[in-house]
Formats: C-alpha cells, sequence, structure tokens
C-alpha cells in the first residue's frame, strides 16, 4: 500500500473513506446512523452504513468494525472523519482508530473548534476525564488553507495538500460532502443544506 503522502507527491489521489454521522434524536444512548463514502480521489466507489450510540463511547470500535469487516479495507489509503466525535459528544480515539486500521485517520473541520466550549461541555459527562484524555490524544489543530484538521498515522505537512486532491470544491473532500448528503436523505428524506 503506497504512503499517502507519496500518492500527494505523484500527483494522485488516495482511495479514502469518509464517515459522517447522519441526523440524529439528541438523547443520550439513543442511535446515531454513520455513513462511509468511499471515493477514489473525489469519484464515488462505495458505501458503508453502521450505528453508533449518542454521546456514547462506541464511535471508535464501531468504524473498526465498519472498516475492516468490509471489502474496502485493503484497499483505502485513509479514513476521514467529519470531526473527532459523532451524535453529539461519542468521541472518536484518533490514535486508536489509526492503530486499529493501519491507515491514517484524519479528522476534518470547517472552522477551528472552540476548546473552551468543548471543555465545558465534557464536563457535564461522568467520565469527563475520559472524554478529555481523547480530545487530548487527538493532537494539535493543523491547518492548510481552507483545511483545518487534526490526523494520526500521517505526517501534517502532507495531510493539507493530500485534502487538496481529495476536494472537487470548498472546504470539504468530497467522501465527506456525500456522507453527509447521503446521511441526511436517508434520515430525513432529503439531503441536508450544509454539505
Amino acid at each position: 500500500m503506497q504512503p499517502l503522502g507519496a500518492l500527494t507527491r505523484a500527483g494522485r489521489p488516495a482511495r479514502i473513506i469518509g464517515f459522517d454521522d447522519a441526523p440524529f434524536t439528541h438523547r443520550a444512548g439513543a442511535p446515531v446512523a454513520l455513513a462511509g463514502v468511499v471515493c477514489a480521489g473525489t469519484r464515488f466507489e462505495g458505501l458503508l452504513w453502521g450505528e453508533a450510540t449518542v454521546d456514547g463511547d462506541d464511535a471508535t470500535a464501531a468504524i473498526t468494525a465498519l472498516v475492516r469487516e468490509s471489502k474496502f479495507h485493503a484497499q483505502v489509503h485513509a479514513v476521514l472523519l467529519d470531526g473527532l466525535a459523532v451524535g453529539g459528544f461519542n468521541l472518536v480515539d484518533l490514535p486508536g482508530l489509526a492503530a486499529a486500521l493501519e491507515r491514517p485517520v484524519i479528522a476534518v473541520m470547517r472552522r477551528p473548534p472552540d476548546l473552551v466550549a468543548v471543555d465545558q461541555a465534557l464536563g457535564g459527562f461522568s467520565d469527563a476525564a475520559r472524554r478529555r484524555a481523547l480530545v487530548a490524544a487527538a493532537g494539535p489543530i493543523h491547518t492548510h488553507d481552507p483545511f483545518v484538521f487534526q490526523v494520526a498515522g500521517a505526517d501534517p505537512a502532507e495531510v493539507g495538500p493530500a485534502l487538496a486532491l481529495l476536494t472537487d470544491r470548498g472546504h470539504v473532500p468530497e467522501a465527506l460532502r456525500l456522507a453527509h448528503l447521503i446521511g441526511s436523505a436517508v434520515m430525513t428524506g432529503q439531503s441536508g443544506r450544509r454539505a
């Protein structure tokens, strides 16, 4: 498997899976659907569909199982996430997921997060220390205009150019944009506005 940086330097887009959570009921323990879109560069190639729990602690395990048990695992160069959490504050263990999948994992954000507000929100959970440790383990927030991201398993200097090759237009790689649209359409009957 060619590393992400080598593909980028050669001007070749990677094959990736981008995950986003679908619209969900804001009630702790409720199910939240996960849409995973497989793209080669910006070309749609496949779809994964799974589930985690709102404000739970199973996001990392759910994504790991979805990818590892799929036919796409051997083909993908990296996994993209729409932020560090699914279903409210079900936080992904970024380095843990990268190690489990043996692939780089990149959490892409539309803008830098308000870390003070995040920390205050996490204080309301009985396992706040565990959740705060996951936020810390995700590492520094990087920017490569127009992208904002955190990464485990790859050199941040190589991730920004790779994200550009995975993006058709705007600030969001195509796999994440499609995952958002598909998740919204399946759960509400139409695609969402923020894609």
